[in-house]
């Protein structure tokens, strides 16, 4: 984002009340929240929009099934909608209803204008109409001559009088906008989809209805009073009247818009019609119009019939709302079609949060409270780390360029390279060997580097997962605000002092899916199963994945007394402490050669007591008449790397 940009716009459609939440609109809505919460830390006046589109054909004949008035209906459902946002402490500035009188007077007003302009004029308008998709289809663009292209349903021919908008006077214009904007449509590749539409010819646009009444009426100076908006009129002007187009124009300043957040099926409204209407209405153009793709789970097709529906709510609860939001940030590349499966959220959080983010705190809590009694100085971090902090340094000062190009992933990812680095400097550097060398100073140059290591990347994360990251705060001693990031991210600092509290393990591992999965397709009655028979000593995969191996690194190793086979060995695999393990290998291995080392370990074997002594594991090794060797990793992994 631009250093001169200071206010900052940012909108989620709003969303058309005919039905509950779905993980899609949940999607959208946590990408605004992500950016508007982080434009607000990095110091910009952020102005956050969503709300409710309520009016149309199809709230009318859903409320008319229901026996509800279509306010009522509209009333309903878009409290739902809200109340799921509160739920989700989405921090938006305004929650927009185009029932909302203000809204009203904001639509008059553009109708007006373009009206007085003479971009809209009076005619009579037959087409083949969908009612679900509230739009007007050629006869060419129909599946089968029949049904809609967008949502396959039937379309019906429509003949009535309507106003139109001169849709095709703007078809240079718009190509232009295009060519000059290389950004205005996000991803690149659906930008191309729009030029070639417009390239191949605008038709005026059909802008009012006359067949039902739930709408917005025309305004007094036109004196049509049969007539009501087009949905999609009405609907898109939201983005100004919200902000006081029509009547007091308080928030004004804010326009034009950052970036409008729209899911693929609704980006042509948004690219076309809308940048056409703020043409005419002599407005600035937003600067990114950002379409995301559609969610699926376990790789089909989300629809009440299958009872794959993905509740947003239940998952938030189920696994955790940061969580939740951070799978939905990373999982997939903006643009690109999605799917949502337990499995995947499960390993995200056992892996990338709990493995990479909630064990590096630990480390951090473990390390200062046993060597420095909490309290961290970072004065000789330069000193002994000046390499390090280059490496994060470096990959830091590139990644807000990928917020507002809506590249949300790559922004993660680029994080969690710089939690390697500091995963990995604490097996490079072994702070216990510094301390037992009497290199004090080293070790807490090492901790320190580690803690503000992790600062920075929590500064980067708490517009991703907010309640955790204030919890990460809490235990670093440090408050994440606009003053700290330009200290620790643009100026590149370091926190010089704090005191390290112990918190509450952040993200627990989940062994088992926590929401009952969609129920399987019945197969028909005339298929036949054949099972095979199957040898007595094979597992199912769910049986071998009931044993947890993981990575451990050898940080302490002594003989144990009076035994010929036992050595003691404390072993760090991630967790809160080192687990002692009893392994009987003193017949070929030297305690003092194991110390830093890694090798395979059993992570759920229950304890047992080995001559008096806690045994919390058991080491992997294979042995044949050439002796015994522990099993380890090629290469150097994180401690408590999970072994699949």
């Amino acid at each position: 984002m631009e250093e001169t940009c200071k206010n900052v716009y940012i909108t989620t459609p709003i969303y058309y009340v005919n039905d509950v939440a779905h993980i899609g609109h949940a999607y959208t809505t946590i990408i605004a929240d992500m950016l508007a919460r982080y434009s607000r830390l990095t110091g910009h006046n952020t102005y956050f929009l969503t709300g409710t589109d309520e009016h149309g054909q199809k709230i009318a004949q859903s409320a008319q099934a229901k026996g509800k008035t279509p306010k009522e209906y509209a009333d309903e459902v878009s409290g739902k909608f809200k109340q799921l946002w509160d739920d989700f402490d989405i921090t938006y500035d305004k929650f927009i209803r185009t029932t909302d009188e203000e809204h009203k007077l904001g639509a008059q007003k553009a109708f007006e204008k373009m009206y007085e302009k003479g971009d809209i004029y009076k005619g009579e308008y037959e087409g083949f109409y969908c009612v679900s998709c509230e739009t007007f289809f050629t006869e060419k663009q129909l599946i089968d001559e029949q049904f809609c292209p967008d949502c396959g349903k039937p379309t019906s021919i429509v003949k009535e009088e309507s106003f139109f908008f001169k849709l095709s006077a703007y078809e240079d214009r718009l190509l232009k906008w295009y060519e000059e904007n290389e950004d205005c449509i996000l991803p690149r590749a659906k930008k191309n989809e729009i030029v070639n539409f417009v390239k191949g010819g605008l038709r005026d646009l059909s802008i009012s209805r006359t067949s039902f009444e739930w709408g917005v009426k025309l305004p007094d100076s036109i004196n049509e009073p049969k007539h009501v908006m087009y949905v999609w009129l009405d609907a898109l002007i939201n983005y100004i009247s919200a902000l006081g187009y029509g009547s007091d124009e308080k928030e004004f300043n804010f326009w034009p818009a950052s970036v409008h957040l729209v899911g693929k099926d609704i980006l042509r409204f948004h690219s076309i019609y809308w940048p056409a209407f703020l043409m005419s209405l002599e407005l600035p153009l937003p600067k990114h119009i950002a379409a995301h793709g559609w969610w699926t789970r376990d790789g089909e097709k989300m629809s009440k019939s299958k009872g794959n529906v993905v509740n947003p709510k239940e998952v938030a609860d189920a696994y955790g709302l940061d969580a939740f939001r951070y799978f939905m940030l990373r999982e997939v590349p903006f643009g690109q079609d999605g799917d949502f499966s337990q499995k995947a959220l499960i390993d995200r959080i056992n892996s990338d949060l709990g493995n990479d983010l909630g064990n590096l705190l630990n480390r951090i809590s473990g390390m200062s409270g046993k060597y420095f009694d909490f309290k961290i100085d970072s004065k000789d971090v330069q000193k002994y780390h000046q390499k390090e902090l280059d490496e994060v340094n470096e990959i830091l000062e590139n990644v807000e360029d990928l917020i507002f190009n809506m590249q949300i992933n790559r922004y993660l990812e680029e994080i969690w390279k710089v939690l390697t680095i500091a995963n990995r400097a604490i097996g490079d550097y072994e702070p216990w060997t510094k301390m037992k060398e009497g290199k004090n100073d080293e070790a807490m140059a090492l901790v320190a580097l580690i803690t503000n290591i992790m600062a920075k990347c929590s500064i980067l994360l708490q517009a991703v997962m907010p309640e955790k990251i204030s919890m990460i705060a809490k235990s670093l001693g440090i408050n994440i605000d606009t003053k700290l990031y330009n200290e620790l991210i643009v100026d590149k600092g370091l926190i010089q002092n704090t005191i390290i509290t112990k918190v509450e393990q952040l993200f627990p591992r989940i062994e088992e899916p926590l929401l009952q999965t969609a129920p399987e397709v019945k197969k028909d009655k005339n298929e036949v199963e054949q099972k095979e028979e199957e040898p007595d000593n094979l597992i199912t995969i769910d049986k071998f994945f009931e044993t947890t191996l993981k990575i451990g690194t050898i940080v302490e190793a002594v003989e144990v007394p009076k035994s010929k086979k036992l050595l003691k060995l404390q072993v760090d695999v991630g967790e809160n402490k080192y687990r002692q393990v009893l392994a009987g290998i003193k017949e070929f291995y030297k305690a003092e050669d194991l110390v830093g080392t890694q090798a395979c370990i059993v992570a759920n074997l229950k304890p047992a007591k080995l001559m008096g002594m806690l045994s919390e594991g058991m080491l992997l090794a294979a042995k044949d008449e050439n002796g015994l060797c522990l099993i380890r990793p090629e290469k150097t992994k994180i401690s408590g790397t999970k072994i699949s």
